[in-house]
């Protein structure tokens, strides 16, 4: 990533990697935080789903109502209420601040996340915005693996505050750096709302958030499940998960980095396509691998945190490219961070439902590696669906 802008999307990502620990902390503190508040885990459990819907729903509002002129102002803003709102999270003194305040956190998370995007990819040109978004993701990644057992360790040790103290930290490093660093952003021509709005009924834009629903319901939902899944005699009898959760993240990492480069050279959709298949065919080869022995199971794995956690590369990259021209850019990746929350959310509630019914966890991964099969089918079709000259349809 050869730019004079390298620093500033470096700082972004170091805000990403504070988000990412943001997103999956709270769910380890929450035996910590029941004793101190005296709450139930199902209340304490609440905490987790305030910052996710507001992550997911609220920032596409945000950045459709946000003024074209302000993007870099916007970013930084948003990153400074996200750390105050952590800040003020580990401050609460009973529990309805401490939900108040992690949904102003997912909020303010969603909105950095889909300016920062926007901002590093016109920070790093044509050429290297897929570099540049790969950075992010795999800033987010390493925050979700590398930071969040940091975090825990602090909070057992110190207070569950402790954790959120940390993140504030990262969040307050990352903001100074950038309001420092980050140079006058690219202001797109003013986009009325009603005019962003009609991203809804471009086909195109569609398939990419439809490809983002379906891998977050085979990835992600399927996630839910995986301790249950090892723990079944068939699949190993594991008491302890925390290797594979370790791979899964590295994976995640792995993928995260290394597939930007692969987006600058040979393109999105074409990547896309084969990160749907490989993760299709990782959840397929999980419970057949675990039957053998459960190490086996490290290696589909590592691919299936390496195939959902690169997918968003090319995605936002496609959406960048498809967007950009009409003013909208921003607003796609919102409503593509939203995709991928509400499939997380849709597969967790299908996966209950499933077991709920006495159906077999391993025909639940067989379950997960169908809907991502159907992801594929997906983008299968989009990839043979040109857009017309005036990108608001299109012809086979």
């Amino acid at each position: 990533m050869a730019t004079p802008h390298r620093m500033s999307i470096h700082l972004i990502a170091l805000g990403a990697f504070a988000l990412g620990m943001a997103s999956y902390v709270t769910a380890g503190l929450i035996p910590l935080i029941t004793l101190s508040f005296s709450i139930s885990d199902a209340a304490a459990a609440q905490l987790v789903t305030a910052f996710t819907l507001a992550y997911g729903m609220g920032s596409p509002l945000v950045v459709a109502l946000l003024p074209a002129r302000h993007q870099r102002d916007a970013l930084l803003a948003a990153l400074a209420l996200f750390t105050l709102a952590n800040a003020l999270s580990a401050m609460a003194e009973s529990y309805p601040l401490l939900l108040a305040w992690r949904a102003l956190a997912g909020a303010a998370a969603g909105v950095y996340l889909a300016l920062g995007i926007a901002a590093a990819a016109a920070l790093a040109g044509e050429a290297g915005r897929g570099k540049a978004i790969a950075t992010l993701m795999g800033g987010m990644a390493s925050g979700t693996v590398l930071g969040v057992p940091l975090a825990l360790i602090l909070a057992e040790r110190f207070g569950w505050p402790q954790a959120l103290w940390l993140i504030t930290a990262l969040g307050a490093v990352a903001g100074l750096g950038l309001a420092a660093r980050l140079p006058a952003l690219p202001a797109p021509a003013p986009v009325a709302l009603v005019r962003k709005l009609s991203l809804l009924k471009h086909p195109a834009t569609l398939s990419i958030l439809g490809v983002s629903l379906l891998a977050a319901v085979a990835s992600l939902g399927m996630y839910t499940f995986i301790a249950p899944f090892m723990a079944v005699p068939a699949f190993g009898g594991v008491s302890s998960i925390a290797l594979y959760l370790w791979v899964w993240g590295a994976g995640g990492i792995a993928g995260s980095f290394l597939i930007g480069p692969l987006v600058d050279r040979f393109g999105d959709t074409g990547v896309t396509l084969i990160i749907m298949a490989l993760l299709a065919l990782s959840l397929l080869l999980l419970p057949m691998a675990a039957a053998l022995h459960p190490w086996l199971a490290l290696a589909p794995i590592m691919l299936w945190g390496a195939a959902g956690w690169a997918l968003q590369v090319p995605q936002n990259n496609r959406l960048m490219a498809l967007r950009k021209p009409h003013g909208d850019a921003q607003l796609a990746v919102a409503l593509n961070e939203s995709a991928l929350y509400l499939g997380s959310a849709l597969g967790a509630a299908a996966g209950g439902l499933w077991l709920s019914a006495s159906l077999s966890i391993g025909a639940l991964a067989l379950a997960g590696a169908a809907v991502a099969a159907l992801g594929a089918l997906l983008q299968l079709v989009s990839m043979r669906c040109e857009p017309a000259p005036s990108g608001e349809s299109c012809r086979v």
